[in-house]
């Protein structure tokens, strides 16, 4: 007679496999492979309380092959978190709370949106990072308030993908023994056997990362992976289990093979597997018995939290400030005023962007304590560096300062787990051009509204003699089209104030483009006109004959075009526009104010691709930028030979107008 454990695990593979099969749609091998881990650390290594998916000191779990969601919808079921049947026989369906991948803040219990391989690795290593730094501030001896672990499983794919090698050398730097990840190890991929295409050792790769390795030979022995979780218990290094399991397990004509990986079973496969582990063959069947199992289950995870609860009480008595700190924090509260604070806006002479963001950055950390952050390598040229903050090391958890390497996809991804894990408010920072390697991790931010700030800074062709390949071009127009994100490349210090409280408020992720470049300061647009994205910056005595438009730095050239025109009769009105996407939130009537549809006569200038533009300028308006690479030569050449001077606007200007 089966066992209550091994008629749960079973469940978990027949739940799987009946959602893939309604929907027609999925991947059942791995949930068929993995659903002994699953039990195994659902049912006895996590704490977490499915009445409570907020609870702050749950463990953190991961399904970083999220192709495998149908796994995780099954344990979200069966262990309570509120998906009902009827939501599992949605399984990829218009509307449902189980779409095709995991999706935070979409269906309760899911800590990450997962999918694209790799990054729910370098998510963990956020969660484990920012698990240690809050520690650090409010453990006090006899209240563990911050303590708790991060689960991950992953797949062959996952170790293949070079954000999780990134993400997975820097925590074993770090020693983030609090991490554990669980390797479905079938050896099959889409195109077949993974040999076709990975050979390596991937736990001597670990090791010698510096993490602990553990192997359990059946993935099947619960018992075995039991074992192996409580061996990562007692060891400060992160620790990979590698579980050498077979994908469809069960299925007598499909498993091992990649046939089961990502197409559903078939009726006929679906029945053979369902008798062969000995499972009643109706559709989405779950015993009486097994819930009540899994309901025993949970009561460890009440109590965990309960337990934890009464502490907090006790803390509160006896640390009572440490204790409304640790509440502000979790809710990430702004102090009373805080956008009012005069200091945060006193700027003086010119000054590169990345200078008066790296100045904001340590007027903000004055204020907010939990404010962190970090370069790929890069702080100095960034500024980026919390003066006195402290350098985040495996010695060190209190460190403000985190220094990622050379590893700017890791480096957004660890950061995205950072910023789930709550408690801190996280930016980090390298080169513009580099944003290519931190593109998927920022559409990430995007899609789970992240409010992660990326300071990218050597915003244009000013870089100057380090040549094309550090010259960024096409990056703004990219970084404009991910919907949900915040691009903002200011033209001042008091723009670049606006920049850094946008981020903090707007529940957005927000790209902070910045120069290298010394720019001016202006006078005459105040911060609550300046955070709608564009903004009147110096306009004529009469209704404009021609508008001009910029972003950034090129702001200094269009102003000075304004007076040139002047002098000849021609009535220019000046617009910055530091954030597109702020600026297009606005009502018809504010935007109207700026950009009058009456005015046709155009100029926008902008040192990127002009793509952009073309909504502000329409058909009768000129875009003034660069639709090709760059070149390596000083920075006031390139702007000259590429037609970013103040002549070329006035001679522009005097064309859209036809004079």
């Amino acid at each position: 007679m089966m066992d209550i454990q091994q008629k749960t695990i079973n469940t978990i593979r027949t739940l799987s496999v009946d959602m893939v099969q309604k929907a027609n749609s999925g991947h059942p091998g791995a949930p068929m492979g993995m659903a002994p881990m699953a039990y195994a650390v659902w049912a006895d290594a996590m704490s977490h309380n499915p009445k409570n998916p907020a609870w702050h000191n749950r463990d953190r779990f991961v399904l970083s092959n999220g192709h495998a969601s149908a796994l995780l919808y099954s344990l979200l079921h069966m262990f309570g978190y509120g998906l009902t049947m009827d939501d599992l026989k949605s399984f990829r369906q218009w509307g449902a709370k189980t779409p095709g991948h995991p999706e935070y803040k979409h269906t309760p219990g899911v800590e990450t949106t997962t999918g694209p391989l790799g990054q729910g690795i370098a998510n963990a290593v956020g969660f484990a990072i920012a698990e240690t730094m809050l520690a650090a501030k409010f453990n006090k001896p006899g209240f563990p308030v911050v303590d708790h672990r991060v689960f991950t499983f992953c797949g062959d794919g996952c170790m293949m993908e070079g954000v999780a090698a990134e993400a997975a050398a820097l925590a074993g730097t770090l020693k983030l023994g609090k991490l554990t990840i669980l390797y479905d190890d079938n050896d099959i991929s889409i195109e077949g056997n993974t040999d076709i295409a990975m050979r390596e050792d991937i736990g001597a790769r670990f090791a010698a990362y510096g993490w602990q390795v553990l192997y359990v030979e059946d993935g099947n022995d619960c018992q075995q992976i039991l074992s192996a979780v409580s061996e990562a218990r007692r060891d400060d290094r992160p620790s990979l289990i590698v579980c050498k399991t077979i994908i469809g397990y069960g299925c007598p004509a499909k498993q091992g093979t990649a046939g089961c990986h990502g197409s559903p079973l078939g009726d006929e496969n679906v029945l053979a597997m369902k008798r062969t582990l000995g499972m009643p063959e109706d559709t989405f069947f779950v015993d009486d018995e097994v819930y009540a199992h899994i309901a025993e289950c949970n009561r460890r995870g009440e109590q965990r939290e309960a337990e934890w609860n009464d502490m907090m009480l006790r803390y509160a008595q006896e640390y009572p400030e440490l204790k409304a700190e640790y509440d502000a924090w979790m809710e990430n509260e702004l102090p009373e005023g805080f956008c009012k604070d005069e200091e945060l806006w006193q700027y003086e002479g010119k000054i590169a962007t990345r200078a008066t963001s790296g100045t904001m950055i340590n007027r903000l950390a004055k204020r907010l304590p939990n404010l962190v952050g970090g370069s790929a390598d890069l702080a100095p040229s960034n500024n980026t560096y919390i003066k006195d903050g402290g350098d985040y090391s495996a010695e060190n958890r209190a460190g403000r300062n985190m220094h990622f390497g050379v590893r700017e996809h890791a480096m957004a991804a660890i950061c995205n787990g950072m910023a789930l894990h709550g408690g801190l408010r996280v930016f980090c920072g390298t080169f513009f051009v580099f944003s290519d390697y931190m593109k998927h991790s920022i559409r990430m931010s995007a899609i789970m509204k992240l409010p992660v700030t990326y300071v990218l800074t050597h915003d244009s062709i000013g870089v100057g003699e380090d040549g094309a390949t550090h010259e960024p071009v096409e990056h703004l127009a990219g970084l404009r089209s991910i919907p949900d994100l915040n691009v903002i490349r200011p033209a001042d210090g008091k723009e670049t104030t606006v920049a850094w409280l946008t981020a903090l408020t707007s529940g957005l992720p927000t790209c902070l483009v910045l120069t290298r470049q010394n720019l001016p300061q202006y006078e005459g647009a105040c911060p609550c006109t300046i955070k709608k994205g564009g903004y009147v910056l110096s306009d004529c005595d009469k209704t404009p004959d021609v508008l001009l438009m910029a972003s950034g730095s090129e702001v200094e050239q269009i102003l000075a075009a304004q007076k040139v025109l002047a002098d000849e009769g021609i009535a220019a009105r000046v617009i910055s526009m530091p954030c597109m996407e702020q600026f297009l939130k606005q009502d018809k009537e504010y935007q109207e104010s700026v950009i009058p549809s009456a005015v046709r006569a155009r100029v926008a200038m902008e040192a990127g691709a002009t793509m952009p533009w073309y909504r502000f300028t329409g058909l009768d308006g000129e875009v003034i930028g660069i639709d090709h690479f760059g070149a390596s030569a000083p920075a006031a050449i390139l702007f000259k030979e590429y037609g970013f001077t103040v002549e070329n606007v006035v001679e522009t200007a005097k064309r859209v107008l036809g004079k």
